[in-house]
């Protein structure tokens, strides 16, 4: 009798198990949008204009991603192949243009603030571009933190297109960064699984300065 009450419980628990992940969508190709606000002030007026208003957009096409963010002051642009780990940021000052080049273990060097993440799951939730969220707090190896909102019923094929998010069991649709002394909010508007056009991933092949990654940080231009 016991042995048969303990086939029966697992047998519900991989049911329930089974719908879980029927229901959860897997975003391997589509747009994720994002409206950015800021939260707090700054004492470089010019730093906290290049926020206001501005947009982000995150692109995904298998094992290839396209984030990027867009303001009147400045546009940075990271493409980034998960396969290969080699990628570019592209930065945009007026008419100053940037390519940096990752290759190798850059990505990792770029993130490695992350490393070590931890989400801390709390009670509270909301409902953002359609979908439930769920809030979490991250807590980073320096000591920092900040929330974010993700929705369980999607997760992405791609894990690494933004790295901080990649154990996250879910896909993350309000989350707050912190640049300078400048507090931002990235919101979700607009989740799309529509196919995306290969040419998004294309590499600019001119009219960019080019850098490695460690000119970069010598340079202090990432």
């Amino acid at each position: 009798m016991i042995h048969r009450r303990k086939i029966l419980i697992l047998s519900c628990l991989l049911t329930c198990s089974a719908l879980f992940v029927q229901a959860q969508k897997i975003l391997s190709e589509g747009t994720v949008v994002y409206d950015v606000t800021v939260q707090t002030g700054s004492k470089e007026p010019k730093m906290a204009d290049m926020f206001d208003g501005a947009s982000g957009v995150i692109y995904l096409k298998g094992s290839q991603s396209r984030t990027e963010f867009i303001s009147a002051l400045a546009t940075f642009v990271t493409i980034h192949d998960n396969k290969s780990g080699n990628g570019v940021l592209l930065r945009e000052y007026g008419t100053q243009k940037l390519m940096i080049k990752m290759a190798g273990g850059d990505w990792e060097k770029k993130n490695r603030k992350y490393d070590g993440i931890n989400f801390t799951q709390t009670d509270e939730t909301k409902i953002i571009a359609g979908y439930k969220c769920l809030k979490a707090v991250a807590q980073l190896k320096d000591g920092t933190s900040f929330t974010v909102y993700y929705t369980p019923e999607i997760t992405t094929e791609n894990k690494d297109y933004e790295y901080q998010f990649k154990s996250l069991d879910g896909l993350p649709l309000e989350y707050e960064s912190i640049v300078g002394d400048v507090k931002v909010k990235y919101t979700a508007s607009k989740i799309s699984f529509d196919p995306v056009p290969i040419q998004k991933f294309e590499i600019p092949k001119s009219g960019y300065r080019e850098l490695t990654y460690e000119e970069s940080l010598r340079g202090k231009t990432n």
